[in-house]
């Protein structure tokens, strides 16, 4: 391997170059490989209802997770994201329980909670009732269903920093890009200062738990929010942030006619793809005239923006096996060869064990694939001080000096 120069970081080809023991070297995989896989993966949660193949999806979050995250505070806030699902699970099991629709002769029935009268326009909802097992079940299957689409997105915000992201979007998404990027900050930054207050509380004896302790918690942390909202605007003001530079008035209203124009043709061509019924024009045509469209826009655009990357993440053949895995789990999923497509919504009229398909489950497992896809991460070694040695000063070596002679020993006369 060559060598590199004191202080110097290594190359991007020195990063991923194997040792001599055949092992790869840690660094940081691309962030948009990330969030490929992990869009990939909530759009695959996004066919099924099935809660078998629901928690192998989060058995494969968990193992990519624990394989491939930092040392960062920020990567290590998934086990609020799981809160949240569960919190999810339990709201939507609640409302079902709450606004029943009424049981069949066939339901097996758990309880009953008071009914509230509705009036007549508010017919086809009722408030109480009895519940069934089947309700809850359906219930809490559709909250599972979101909550893995949320751990998605804290897996890949707990993998990926948002923030490098922003470098590879073009030049005229720039203002669109670092509100995206600050949006997505948010829930990485919180946990940080979640985890710091939690740290600063113990550090100082605070015993209280529970409700009495929220108070504590709640106030910093939104102080710690406020001061780095103020912090971000003073940065964006130092550094231009929203300035129209060269370009015209002219030229600006193109490039915003030619991005809208593209984002409704890629609607139209969405829908009519989604849709069988709707005309052949709305298709595939509408949606390469708006690919053409925000093209012609992201050209037009970036010509008034000029940025330079100092050592730009690399995008390698690691970076394509993470990102490929997630979208093949995708494709098999949404084209529904080689399996029965119920298998994946399966039904809780009547009451039954779901099935488990052999094929979507294979390709959930390949996408748990990036766990050793992926190169290990770089590990985090926190900043020592540097402390300059203490000069040496030579001490004079001490003579020994001659012993006193003893004072004369003098005897009163008696």
């Amino acid at each position: 391997m060559a060598r590199t120069a004191v202080g110097s970081e290594p190359r991007a080809s020195e990063a991923v170059a194997p040792d001599t023991r055949g092992r790869r070297l840690p660094r940081s995989l691309h962030p948009v490989a990330w969030w490929l896989w992990a869009l990939a993966l909530a759009t695959a949660v996004s066919r099924t209802n099935n809660p078998l193949l629901l928690f192998l999806v989060l058995a494969v979050l968990g193992y990519v997770i624990t394989m491939r995250r930092t040392e960062a505070p920020w990567a290590r806030g998934f086990k609020y994201y799981l809160y949240l699902a569960l919190t999810v699970v339990a709201i939507r099991v609640v409302f079902r329980a709450v606004f029943a629709t009424g049981i069949t002769p066939h339901d097996h029935f758990l309880f009953a909670l008071p009914r509230i009268p509705t009036p007549g326009w508010y017919a086809g909802i009722q408030i109480g009732g009895p519940v069934s097992l089947e309700a809850v079940l359906s219930a809490a299957t559709d909250g599972l269903r979101l909550a893995c689409m949320l751990c998605c997105i804290g897996a890949a915000n707990t993998l990926a920093n948002p923030k490098r992201a922003l470098r590879v979007l073009p030049g005229a998404l720039y203002e669109l890009g670092v509100a995206v990027t600050v949006s997505l900050s948010v829930a990485p930054q919180l946990v940080q200062s979640v985890q710091r207050v939690h740290r600063a509380r113990r550090l100082r004896a605070g015993r209280t738990k529970g409700l009495r302790a929220l108070r504590g918690i709640v106030v910093p942390v939104l102080e710690d929010a406020l001061e780095r909202s103020l912090r971000l605007a003073a940065a964006m003001d130092s550094r231009g942030y929203g300035r129209a530079g060269s370009a015209t008035a002219r030229s600006r209203r193109l490039t915003g006619a030619f991005m809208l124009s593209g984002m409704c043709g890629l609607c139209a061509g969405a829908y009519g793809l989604l849709d069988a019924t709707a005309p052949a024009v709305l298709g595939f045509p509408a949606l390469l005239a708006g690919s053409l469209l925000c093209a012609a826009g992201l050209r037009l655009g970036g010509r008034r923006v000029t940025r330079t990357a100092y050592r730009p993440d690399p995008w390698l053949a690691a970076e394509w096996a993470v990102a490929g895995c997630g979208v093949l789990s995708a494709v098999v999923l949404f084209a529904g060869t080689g399996f029965d497509a119920a298998d994946l919504n399966p039904s809780i009229y009547p009451l039954s064990w779901p099935t488990l398909p052999l094929v979507p489950a294979a390709a959930i497992l390949l996408a748990g694939s990036a766990g050793f896809l992926a190169p290990p991460p770089t590990p985090h070694t926190p900043p020592t001080p540097h402390t300059p040695p203490e000069p040496h000063t030579p001490q004079t070596p001490r003579t020994p000096s001659a012993p006193r002679p003893a004072a004369p020993r003098t005897e009163e006369a008696t």
